[in-house]
């Protein structure tokens, strides 16, 4: 396999000049040298520093519901302006563009403003900035819709008015709670079999103990159980069930652990203390579902030179296929509420000492108790099985190549390519750089021991590295990784049939 590069987020209006000088909002096209998704870049650029001062890089319930709302509002924000095309939250009438992409730029950005206002409004102020940034007026009363500026406003609050009450709890009034409401809080009473301290079932998921290191501890809770019945967009209710995790399930009802469960606890064990620095970056890359889902969407639509509308299209897609693939995961893991391999380690060894990783910096060690292993990556908030990354992965993989061949054009062995990691064929601001000595995350000024390049040459490749990256990081059994993509895949199909309909307007 050809190796090639990746890059981590950098800000996008930074590569970009001023986008408009007038405050003529009929008059906004992209400057030159700026890519022809010039407003989704600015929205991008504006929502990713924000959003990630709430919630990590690898929290893929909340990430994955911001990004797929943002591109909802994209998508009915430049449906008008399509022959055909149908928007799935609102019906705008139809427009005929007159400058090119300027309506639809403007369009777009003033949908993202009130999708962002709902998601996050302690940033109002900085959606207005967005707004600004770009030469148009966040106070503009228009509402016409015969105007991009309304029709963006109206699909904006479109898909607001659609997915505030969808199952997450993004206002925390679920149930019926008037008083002290949690946006995204938990309504559906789940509570784990074990706690942090006491180990009641080993088939079951144990919440980790976390610290900031100052003394103070507390538990994982499940993040948001309440996604698993979730209303999706490509289908109506959860269907699909991955088979029986009967490896970590092989413990006896008096608590003996079976051989089976013992032999994947132990593979992990293995993988562990044979980890690459390669293997290392690449767990801490597919761990940032921005970067690595996110972004490569972007680098697609400059290698493939897509145009505005048909990078919409795809970003709606993938977001689509991950966001409902999530809601299927989510439903089989509170189902199955699985053991993850730091616990079941514990359960094995206990106070035996293992040889295993030491953590950062301190390479492979024979001293640790097995109730004091810990994986590469910190074990995400919910159960193990099936794996939520590489579903995800795999889901974004199918439906980019399914567009990518049957709207673009390309043939199977093009949409399935994925060169455009080549250095210098991205603006500066994707250059895939070295992963120079020390970069990484997890082990500074030790990993990579020296300058790695990442990278992938097709998209199946992407969905594999993506997958095995959780065995990599010891947060997965190997068993999960099929087990989600297997979800990930048919689901993103779906999801392409499903938004095909609303593009070439047969939507029944």
């Amino acid at each position: 396999m050809i190796i090639k590069k990746v890059t981590l987020y950098t800000p996008i209006v930074a590569w970009l000049t001023l986008f408009a000088t007038s405050s003529n909002v009929h008059a906004f096209n992209c400057p030159p040298g700026a890519p022809n998704i010039c407003a989704p870049a600015t929205v991008i650029d504006f929502t990713v520093p924000r959003l990630l001062s709430t919630v990590a890089p690898g929290d893929a319930p909340f990430i994955l519901r911001t990004t797929t709302l943002i591109t909802a509002s994209w998508f009915d924000a430049i449906a008008p302006f399509s022959a055909i095309t149908d928007g799935v939250h609102s019906d705008l009438g139809r427009q005929i563009p007159t400058g090119g992409d300027s309506e639809r730029n403007i369009a777009i950005m003033y949908a993202s403003r009130e999708v962002l206002n709902s998601l996050m409004p302690q940033f109002s102020a900085d959606w207005d900035i967005m707004i600004s940034t770009v030469g148009l007026d966040p106070n503009d009363p228009t509402i016409d819709l015969s105007t991009p500026v309304g029709i963006g406003k109206a699909a904006g609050i479109a898909v607001v008015n659609a997915r505030k009450h969808d199952g997450m709890n993004q206002l925390g009034d679920e149930g019926g709670k008037l008083y002290f409401q949690q946006p995204y809080s938990d309504y559906t009473s789940y509570a784990p079999i074990n706690s942090t301290q006491h180990l009641k079932n080993a088939r079951r998921w144990q919440p980790d103990t976390l610290t900031n290191g100052n003394g103070i501890f507390f538990s994982q809770q499940f993040v948001t159980p309440q996604l698993g019945i979730t209303q999706p967009f490509s289908y109506n209710t959860v269907t699909r069930m991955a088979p029986k995790p009967s490896k970590s399930y092989a413990v006896t009802p008096s608590g003996n652990l079976r051989p089976q469960y013992r032999a994947q606890a132990e593979e992990v064990l293995a993988v562990q203390t044979a980890l690459t620095d390669r293997q290392k970056l690449l767990a801490e890359f597919f761990d940032n579902k921005i970067i690595s889902l996110g972004f490569s969407t972007l680098a697609a639509t400059f290698h493939h030179h897509l145009s505005l509308e048909q990078f919409v299209q795809l970003d709606y897609l993938v977001n689509v296929a991950a966001f409902d693939t999530a809601i299927t995961i989510w439903h089989n893991k509170r189902h199955y509420d699985a053991v993850r391999p730091f616990t079941a380690i514990g359960a094995i060894y206990d106070n035996d000492t293992v040889t295993a990783w030491g953590g950062p910096g301190q390479g492979i060690v024979n001293n640790i108790k097995g109730n004091n292993w810990r994986p590469y990556l910190q074990t995400a908030n919910h159960p193990e099985y099936p794996s939520a990354s590489a579903s995800f992965c795999r889901a974004h993989a199918t439906s980019t190549k399914l567009y990518l061949q049957n709207v673009t054009k390309l043939s199977p062995f093009e949409a399935n390519d994925l060169s455009f990691w080549t250095p210098g064929f991205l603006p500066p601001q994707f250059e895939v750089l070295d992963k120079q000595p020390g970069s990484s995350l997890i082990e500074p000024n030790v990993t990579p021991a020296e300058a790695t390049e990442l990278g992938w040459d097709t998209w199946d490749d992407f969905a594999y590295e993506c997958g095995m990256s959780r065995l990599w990081a010891g947060v997965h059994f190997f068993d999960s990784i099929p087990a989600g993509q297997n979800i990930g895949d048919p689901i993103s199909t779906g999801a392409y049939e499903w938004l095909i309909s609303h593009i070439d307007g047969t939507v029944r």
